[in-house]
Formats: C-alpha cells, sequence, structure tokens
C-alpha cells in the first residue's frame, strides 16, 4: 500500500506538468491573438469565431488584438508562448509575404508555428477618395503615368495584402505610386476618407459598406473573376491581365502545441465556419469559408510563402 501511495506521489506532479490534452482541454479561456488593428477582417471575423468556439466549447474564447510592424509584433508574442492550447494566432498572407519581405524577424512562420485550421478568403478593392478625379482603374492609371511619384496608396503595413496587393498592381500597371504604411487597416482606411492619400487596396468585407454609402470611390476588385458582392465592378484583371490578389485568413498554435489539441481546434473551427449562419453572413459580406486540414493547411502555407516571394522579387518591394 506504501509504495502505491509512494507511486501517486510522484506521478501527480509529473501529471501536472503533461501538455493539455484534447480529453480537458479547453479548461481555461484561450487567447486569440490579432496581430492587426481593430475593424479589420482578422478582427472582426476573430470574434465571429471567439463566439461561436465559446459556445461550442463551454469556455471563453477572447479576441486581443496586439497591432504594429506589419503584424510583427503580435507575432512574436504568440511564437513565445506557451504551446499548449490557449494562445493562439490569426493569421493571414501577410505572414506568408512575411516571410521573404522580413527576414531578419524574430521567427519563422513554419519554424515556430504550426497549423492548426483555414477560415475564410476574400477579395479586396481598389478604392481613391472621391476628390481624386478618376472613376476607372484605366484612368487612375494614366493619372499615375502623368504624375510618377506624385500619387501615395496607404496600407496596414510591410507585407500586408494591402500593401503587396499595391505593390503587385505598380509592377503590372508600371506605374511609379508611393506607399504610406499605417499601423493597422483603420489608420490607412480613415487617411484614404479623408483624402489624405490617393488610394488603397482593402478587403471588400471592410471597405465596400464605405464605397456604397459614396464616401470613397471603388475602382475595381482583386479576383481572377467579379466578385458576387459586386458584380458591376469590373476587376483590375480586366484592365491589368492576370491581376490578382486576395487576402485569407488562418489560425496557428506556438510550435509543440500538442496534436490532439490542434485536431480538437481544427475541428471545432471548421464546425464554426460550416455553420450555414455564419456562411450566409460571410457570403453576404464577400468572405468564402476556406476548410482545410492541418496538413493541408501545412501544403498551402508553403504554396503561398513560395508564390510571394516571387512577387516580392518580381515588385522590388521592400519593407518601410
Amino acid at each position: 500500500m506504501r509504495s502505491v501511495v509512494s507511486l501517486v506521489a510522484f506521478l501527480l506532479p509529473v501529471l501536472a506538468a503533461l501538455p493539455a490534452s484534447a480529453e480537458t482541454y479547453p479548461s481555461r479561456p484561450v487567447k486569440l491573438i490579432v496581430p492587426f488593428g481593430a475593424g479589420g477582417p482578422a478582427d472582426i471575423y476573430a470574434r465571429v469565431l471567439a463566439q461561436h468556439l465559446g459556445e461550442e466549447t463551454k469556455q471563453a474564447f477572447v479576441v486581443e488584438d496586439r497591432p504594429g510592424a506589419g503584424s510583427v509584433i503580435g507575432t512574436d508574442a504568440v511564437a513565445k508562448a506557451a504551446p499548449d492550447g490557449y494562445t493562439l494566432l490569426v493569421m493571414s498572407n501577410t505572414h506568408t509575404t512575411n516571410e521573404s519581405l522580413l527576414p531578419n524577424k524574430p521567427f519563422q512562420l513554419m519554424r515556430d508555428f504550426v497549423p492548426v485550421a483555414t477560415v475564410n478568403y476574400s477579395d479586396l478593392v481598389m478604392v481613391v477618395p472621391t476628390s481624386l478625379p478618376v472613376k476607372s482603374v484605366q484612368e487612375f492609371i494614366d493619372l499615375a503615368k502623368k504624375e510618377p511619384g506624385q500619387l501615395n496608396y496607404a496600407s496596414s503595413g510591410p507585407g500586408t495584402p494591402y500593401h503587396m496587393a499595391g505593390e503587385l498592381f505598380k509592377a503590372m500597371a508600371s506605374v511609379n505610386v508611393v506607399h504610406i504604411p499605417y499601423k493597422a487597416s483603420g489608420e490607412a482606411r480613415s487617411a484614404v476618407l479623408a483624402g489624405q492619400v490617393q488610394m488603397m487596396f482593402d478587403a471588400v468585407t471592410t471597405m465596400m459598406p464605405l464605397a456604397q454609402a459614396g464616401k470613397v470611390r471603388a475602382l475595381g476588385t482583386t479576383g481572377a473573376t467579379r466578385s458576387a458582392l459586386t458584380p458591376d465592378l469590373p476587376t483590375i484583371a480586366e484592365i491589368v491581365p492576370g491581376y490578382e490578389a486576395t487576402i485569407w485568413l488562418g489560425v496557428m498554435a506556438p510550435r509543440g502545441t500538442p496534436k490532439d489539441v490542434i485536431g480538437f481546434l481544427n475541428g471545432a473551427i471548421n464546425k464554426v465556419i460550416e455553420l450555414p449562419e455564419v456562411k450566409q453572413v460571410w457570403l453576404k459580406q464577400g468572405a468564402v469559408p476556406l476548410v482545410k486540414t492541418p496538413e493541408a493547411f501545412d501544403a498551402f502555407l508553403r504554396q503561398d510563402i513560395e508564390k510571394w516571394a516571387k512577387v516580392v522579387k518580381l515588385s522590388g518591394a521592400a519593407a518601410h
């Protein structure tokens, strides 16, 4: 009997130190770190996930925005967090771009994180202030060529989909437009609304309501085909053949997070994004649910890193 008691006494601290497992996970609040500003697509959709994941697991999922340095600040915080499933990263193709755009950042995506689940993707829309005397993509190109280096475009920071959409546009349309990075998409948006910058690529989901309200002028969308949300708005590819740039969102966890926790989260997130009420609202906003296994997401990430490395090289883009 004494040996049994001794064994239990030995095992208790060992068991307490073991990582969380899917059987008990989550047993306390989970943080969803969004390394972008409030009001942008990542923030908006992270809150949808948090609400439904909380309902599904009966445990709080808390969204925490930590913008700055083109997503590096918030992302690095997650990279340094305990790999126990209680701190997760809401990420986008900003992260796959930054692998080549910011080689000296303090983390590497595929070394320091593991894929959990994809969330959704959407087109971007090219907008200008209503005060700018252009009403089409071609007119903007003509003005930019007439006044090289005199027009600016806003983004939420180096490496973000908004930045890379602009750099790809510059390269493919052969125009010289100056990149003005802001700390968050909300600040960039405000600059366009105020006429402080002459153009921005922004998510259809967040910018189209402002365009429809007449606060900015939408010139074109960035998908390969016209958006179902804006069928009368031409794609940029109709003017600049081959142009395509979208934004997608996903969730990753620190490297070392238990596989059963990753599997649990993947299943829970996929269940949320396939809920009819979630899909219907997202599709009306121009966002398409994106369901992948962790393994498929891993392959997707590696392909996207390669894709954007080519764009960075093609455009000559550099971090500011």
